[in-house]
């Protein structure tokens, strides 16, 4: 999508160092993207404790070993 946006040239210069992008479009790019995974984020943060029980790290392991075995 196509869009023009007046950013101040100093946020955008911080932007491009800290990116370390070539280019504008690649800073605005790369911000954007870290924005929205840090938003993701932050949602599931709200799941915190709120899971009755989870797997043990055991019952995952012999689940993923199930799943690589032949089906005979």
């Amino acid at each position: 999508m196509k869009t023009s946006l007046d950013i101040p040239d100093n946020e955008l210069r911080e932007v491009m160092k800290y990116t370390k992008a070539k280019t504008k479009r690649e800073a605005i790019l790369t911000a954007v993207s870290d924005y929205n995974h840090r938003q993701r984020l932050a949602s599931l943060v709200g799941y915190f404790g709120t899971f009755d029980t989870l797997m043990t790290n055991e019952e995952v392991e012999a689940l993923e070993d199930k799943e690589q075995s032949p089906h005979r």
